[in-house]
């Protein structure tokens, strides 16, 4: 019987005084690492059912929190304001860093749901462009993909556009997003739904503030994918899934579809968190 993981928080502080923890699930003795980037609006207490289940089959977890969310220091106002560059330059790198230096020399692996699978993406790619060595060569999703508007099937695919464009607004006229009231996220700071909009309407990775290419550096990225779809997950339709995964040709990619069969719960967006099982055994397949 595998010894159970030691559980510890890692507490982290950025360059600007943003100050959280990074969840570490670590077995006795790890076979891989996995940095994990959560769903938009989701707590990264929220994953340790997911961190438990990988940790009893010898992978180390560490989960990243999000500016706004959990025990972040920081919450999205109109006078508090963040986007991807904030997320993509400032805050992960260090939860990156510490990932990577708690185990060194372990195979490492860098995944994330819905918003987190594609900044997992998004940050491999900066990493491809800045030639770092400590690049993870594994990449897992789990209900990830593109928020595209094309990919959407009719009907919907029709409202999507509007939709993408009343989201922003409504945020820079409330000052932040107020998603727990409309479904949608939490309460997400306006230039973060900005550069989200902007993927869903141009079908492009970028950013204010960020420089670099991203989809270049994307188009760069050398790893082992695996990527995990619910089939009754109506927020990330499988051509949603395919376009985020086209943005890394080099990537050797794994994909598989579950239903509620499979997980033993609904197999939507959410619920295979709770009973996260069938989504380990498939990413570990």
């Amino acid at each position: 019987m595998a010894e159970p993981a030691r559980i510890e928080p890692r507490a982290l502080t950025g360059a600007d005084g943003h100050r959280w923890s990074l969840l570490c699930a670590l077995p006795a003795r790890p076979s891989a690492s996995l940095l994990w980037l959560p769903a938009l609006g989701v707590a990264a207490r929220h994953y340790q059912p997911f961190a438990h289940a990988l940790a009893a089959r010898g992978v180390a977890v560490f989960v990243h929190e999000w500016r706004g969310n959990g025990g972040s220091s920081l919450r999205a106002s109109r006078a508090c304001d963040w986007g991807y560059r904030e997320l993509l330059l400032d805050d992960l790198p260090l939860s990156d860093a510490e990932a990577a230096a708690a185990l060194p020399g372990v195979p490492r692996i860098v995944g994330g749901h819905s918003l987190g699978g594609q900044m997992a993406c998004m940050r491999l790619g900066l990493a491809a462009l800045a030639g770092d060595p400590l690049m993870p060569t594994s990449l897992w999703l789990a209900a990830s993909g593109a928020p595209y508007w094309p990919t959407w099937p009719l009907p919907s695919r029709l409202a999507m556009p509007l939709i993408y464009r009343f989201l922003p607004w409504l945020a820079q006229v409330n000052g932040t997003l107020p998603g727990r009231r409309i479904g949608f996220g939490g309460t997400e700071a306006r230039s973060l739904i900005r550069d989200w909009s902007r993927t869903a309407l141009s079908g492009t990775y970028a950013a204010r503030g960020i420089e670099a290419d991203i989809e270049a550096g994307m188009a760069q990225v050398r790893v082992d994918a695996r990527a995990v779809r619910m089939v009754e997950d109506w927020l990330v339709p499988r051509a949603s899934q395919d376009f985020l995964l086209g943005k890394l040709p080099l990537a050797r990619v794994e994909a598989v579809e579950l239903g509620a069969r499979d997980l033993g719960v609904r197999a939507d967006h959410f619920a295979w968190m709770k009973q996260p099982d069938a989504v380990v055994a498939a990413l570990l397949r």
